[in-house]
């Protein structure tokens, strides 16, 4: 018999590591353009250090405070790894601290993507291990469950499934199906060519910027002398 919302999966089919690494460097505003600007974790999550985030998704559904299930999956997670966790944005009660990231570190976990509360976040800034969480609190965890591992979840807005790359810099998060990542990646690499010219244009002085007022023109606006 099933125990819905209290359950932990062992498996899942992780994306070749190949194809999560080709996309080192690439920024992730780039990354969304080429995504029309979609599957974007909302901007309440934030890194809590400069740290690059890339790997693979490995998800965690928990009740708001309570990090029982967060504490099985850093110890299930594989090298490469990125936990991601819905917990509701609730920020009463935060899931992890130092102590949780540094035992993640140790086991080779990527990252952390936390639609909840962390504490430590002063240790957790001087980290090497890249940590995004909507919010910081000095109260610790409940440890009773429910929830569950490695279903599909809802982390920002965004659902984010087991397997799915995951990419992060400063300015947020991207959720990428693997079935698309190769398409995603040789354009995303097309827009960085295409905006290095740009910023060459800038130095230089010769920026187009024709196309600002064709576009006023295009939609009717007005100009008044």
């Amino acid at each position: 018999m099933g125990n819905t919302g209290f359950r932990i999966y062992n498996q899942f089919e992780r994306p070749p590591r190949s194809l999560v690494d080709a996309f080192t460097g690439i920024p992730v505003a780039n990354i969304a353009d080429n995504m029309n600007r979609t599957f974007c974790i909302g901007g309440e999550i934030r890194p809590y250090n400069v740290q690059p985030l890339i790997g693979s998704a490995f998800t965690v559904k928990t009740r708001p405070g309570d990090n029982l299930l967060l504490n099985k999956a850093i110890d299930m997670a594989s090298p490469g790894d990125v936990i991601v966790v819905e917990a509701q944005g609730d920020t009463t009660n935060a899931l992890m601290g130092e102590l949780m990231v540094a035992w993640a570190q140790n086991r080779g976990i990527a990252g952390f993507v936390i639609d909840g509360a962390i504490r430590d976040a002063g240790v957790i800034r001087q980290m090497t291990m890249p940590v995004y969480a909507s919010g910081v609190t000095p109260a610790g965890p409940y440890k009773d469950g429910p929830g569950e591992i490695n279903t599909p979840i809802s982390c920002g807005g965004v659902t984010v499934r087991p397997g799915d790359i995951l990419i992060g810099d400063e300015d947020g998060v991207v959720v990428i199906n693997p079935k698309d990542a190769r398409e995603i990646l040789e354009n995303a690499r097309k827009t960085v060519i295409k905006e290095e010219k740009v910023m060459a244009d800038i130095r230089n002085g010769i920026w187009d910027r024709t196309w600002i007022d064709k576009a006023l023109h295009d939609k009717g606006c007005e100009f008044v002398d």
